[in-house]
């Protein structure tokens, strides 16, 4: 029992193997407080083995008496030998070994059993390039170095280049860090998207529109869903993008989907389905990357060309972080179904008011028979 150590507990939900009568409910209620969920955090030194492994990793559990046959245990992992493995979050079913008399066992064994199946696991923790990505384009263009920590796009005047995850995701977090072209980038696009597949696919954008030294970059978001985009907010960054690395995220759950830069949102785009508008909410996506030219729109319109003289142009990434699944069954975390609290919501209206540059809600030339039916 040293390295398991009880966090919390919850006592809505529980049963007994057998009825039970009022007073021995009672009884159990008041003696153990955590009959169906147990919270615990396993600090330990052995190195847990992640889902990509595909192996398995036995833990033996011996808890005090409780009136359930079976329960779940959530299990958070703060101390491993694997420098890959910060953080991990497992949902476990715990396994009765000893039989109950009259709902009741003087003590318990377990056996938990972290099976690694990508589909129900819940990753919290930083990512490594090589696990996690595949360079799809681009040739020598794309590389990855620092033993999986770092990852650069290039773009010459014969090919830029791009990557995508091993992984699809329905719902999560996804973090990462980027430094984008300096200098000159005029003509330039790094695309950071999520995106599912087909005529009807879901799509979730950040795009860095590049410009001439000294002007500032532009970040475009766009939302497609079910092949549908047209849904633009642009703006202008409170910083230099060139000069540091800084952290781009989107958070996507069922109700919402939210663009933050460096923790701060600017961007939400709610689900409105009961006006009828779709919402991405069936369709896991990958997570792809590209730094491409597009000068013929990308700079002031296509006015502004790439000066080829500057290539290569680089883009750099590091810190990709995700939390997340490929099922919309045992999630959990602190993005999901979490409503931004006051000081996220001043944020919001800050960079919304200071730094916007479009918004197609408020495009009403574009949209002469009115605006689209999100934006009302």
């Amino acid at each position: 029992m040293e390295n398991l150590k009880i966090l919390s507990t919850n006592r809505d939900v529980w049963q007994s193997p057998k009825p039970m009568t009022p007073s021995s409910k009672k009884q159990a209620k008041q003696k153990y407080p955590s009959p169906a969920l147990i919270i615990a955090q396993l600090a330990t030194a052995s190195p847990l083995q992640l889902a990509s492994d595909h192996k398995l990793h036995h833990l033996s559990l011996k808890l005090p008496t409780l009136p359930l046959p079976s329960f779940t245990i959530y299990i958070h992992t703060s101390k491993t030998q694997n420098p890959q493995l910060k953080t991990s979050s497992f949902f476990l079913n715990l396994t009765k070994m000893e039989s109950f008399s009259n709902g009741y066992s003087k003590s318990l064994s377990f056996t938990v059993l972290m099976v690694a199946l990508t589909s129900f696991l819940m990753v919290a923790s930083a990512g490594n390039f090589y696990q996690d990505f595949d360079l799809t384009w681009g040739d020598h263009r794309a590389k990855i170095f620092n033993g999986g920590q770092l990852l650069s796009l290039s773009l010459d005047k014969v090919s830029g280049s791009g990557f995508k995850s091993k992984k699809e995701y329905l719902f999560g977090r996804i973090d990462m860090q980027l430094k984008l072209v300096s200098g000159n980038s005029a003509g330039t696009v790094t695309a950071y998207y999520l995106s599912s597949e087909g005529p009807t696919h879901d799509e979730i954008d950040f795009e860095f529109l590049g410009n001439t030294t000294g002007d500032p970059y532009i970040l475009h978001t766009n939302v497609f869903t079910q092949g549908k985009g047209n849904r633009e907010q642009q703006f202008y960054l409170w910083f230099d993008p060139t000069k540091n690395f800084h952290t781009y995220s989107i958070i996507w759950d069922s109700q919402k989907i939210v663009f933050l830069v460096d923790n701060t949102p600017i961007r939400v785009f709610a689900n409105a389905e009961r006006k009828g508008v779709a919402f991405p909410k069936n369709q896991p996506m990958k997570i792809y990357s590209s730094l491409w030219n597009a000068d013929d729109w990308a700079t002031r319109g296509g006015l502004v060309k790439t000066d080829w003289s500057k290539a290569p142009f680089t883009a750099y990434y590091r810190n990709f972080n995700v939390q997340g699944s490929t099922s919309s069954r045992f999630l959990n975390g602190a993005w999901q179904s979490q409503e931004l609290d006051a000081y996220s919501r001043r944020r919001l209206r800050w960079v919304q008011k200071n730094f916007m540059i479009y918004n197609y809600c408020s495009d009403l030339k574009r949209f002469p028979q009115g605006l689209p039916t999100e934006c009302r």
